[in-house]
């Protein structure tokens, strides 16, 4: 009998994560970062090689397959209902539990200085990218989601919402003028799609080699060639490492599951079962859209969502349903106006809320881009944004659970929109 998906990668994890320890106790960084981390980059690179082509190419077949606007408005409209309303729990419960702990105030002020001094570098290096994201006005992400060339917004992921605008114009004009030439499109574009969905089935088979390669990669970079470093980082921040992971087991049992239980068929055993290869698959990558062809094939396959809702509601998703980000964006600036000594009444909190949510939707799905947004919610609140430098020594951490938890919210949000639909299609039946 065969393995199942979810346990093949799991044990590739497991098995990554020894061999990461074992190689940074030994010194081995340099071997692991030549003979072994290119495995999982090779692995990535093969996910986002497709992850373009399959959101075009699945979302103009759902969306032809209505062959009805009404419908698609309704679902639409339901599905960002959704998820800007399970964003905005997150921020919330991000702030209850970072205002409840406080895990600034435990932060000594000569570690808090010994952070900064350390992570100075890391900050300069993106000194450029913060002052693109600050000098952007309030309309610009609603700017960004047309693009001027539809190629170059294919070639790189950070686009993804562009290409799902794109693809949603696409394929509201294949019904909105229907005739035979119109019909050879949509069946040109549905056999790409079953030829991408091969590609993911082919792909999937060295998941558990590339995720090995992906976990070990990440210990030794992190740890370098002395784990001592890694532990003692996570004395500094362990506090606030630990709250923002509650936050985020919070968000997913009092949010995504509540969803689940009580409004799909699903229980939650189905639905986590079926969605952990995509989970372990985000936690591994922390790339939302390196994940999204294997979120695609896990609710299809696995809990039957039908593919025109599948390809609707999970690229839109990836690239506004950051739930794990916003909530790790809210914790993150009280905690460092917590360790710098900084008050935040109710009115920056409330601000804190609205930025974080704007910010997620333009967050790119890829890794580290929290980081970058992170500066907006900083900014916003008075509190400077060379305190990321506090919080950049955990971060790749906390980016490969929030990621797990964005993936879970995407799906979460699918099979909720699913079930809805189809009760909506028996009632007008």
């Amino acid at each position: 009998m065969k393995m199942k998906l979810h346990w093949q990668i799991l044990i590739g994890l497991a098995a990554g994560a020894l061999f990461g320890i074992f190689a940074a106790v030994n010194q081995l960084g340099d071997f692991t970062r030549d003979w072994v981390t290119p495995f999982g980059t090779l692995f990535v690179n093969l996910l986002r090689l497709i992850a373009m082509p399959l959101v075009f190419a699945s979302l103009v077949t759902g969306v032809a397959s209505l062959a009805d606007v009404s419908k698609l408005s309704r679902m639409g409209g339901r599905t960002i209902g959704i998820y800007l309303l399970t964003t905005v729990f997150s921020i919330t419960i991000g702030l209850l539990v970072v205002n409840f702990l406080e895990p600034g105030k435990s932060l000594p002020p000569e570690v808090s200085a010994s952070l900064q001094a350390s992570y100075v570098d890391q900050v300069e290096v993106r000194a450029d990218t913060i002052e693109k994201v600050r000098d952007r006005g309030p309309l610009q992400p609603m700017v960004d989601i047309v693009p001027q060339n539809i190629v170059a917004a294919l070639s790189e992921n950070i686009r993804m919402l562009q290409v799902v605008f794109f693809a949603l114009f696409f394929g509201v004009c294949l019904i909105l003028a229907p005739n035979e030439n119109t019909g050879t499109v949509k069946s040109l574009i549905r056999g790409m799609n079953d030829v991408i969905i091969k590609m993911v089935d082919l792909i999937m088979y060295i998941a558990p080699v590339g995720v090995f390669a992906l976990i070990a990669g990440t210990i030794t970079a992190v740890a370098g060639d002395d784990i001592a470093s890694v532990l003692s980082l996570l004395n500094s921040l362990g506090f606030y490492t630990l709250v923002v992971i509650m936050g985020l087991m919070l968000h997913v049992l009092l949010v995504y599951c509540s969803f689940v239980h009580f409004f799909t068929r699903f229980s939650l055993k189905q639905f986590f079962t079926g969605i952990a290869p995509a989970q372990l698959l985000a936690f591994s990558t922390s790339s939302s859209a390196a994940t999204l062809p294997v979120t695609m094939e896990c609710v299809e396959d696995n809990l039957g969502v039908k593919r025109e809702v599948a390809s609707f509601v999970l690229p839109l998703g990836a690239t506004i349903n950051l739930d794990g980000t916003a909530l790790y964006q809210a914790v993150a600036t009280v905690f460092i106006a917590q360790a710098l000594g900084m008050e935040l009444n109710l009115a920056a909190q409330l601000t804190i809320v609205l930025t974080a949510l704007l910010a997620s939707i333009g967050t790119a799905p890829v890794p580290a881009a929290g980081i970058i947004m992170l500066v907006i919610v900083l900014e916003s609140v008075g509190v400077p944004s060379s305190g990321i430098a506090l919080i950049l020594g955990v971060d790749r951490i906390l980016d490969m659970v929030r990621t797990a938890t964005n993936v879970t919210g995407d799906a979460a949000v699918t099979v909720l929109v699913s079930d809805a639909e189809e009760r909506a299609s028996a009632r007008s039946g």
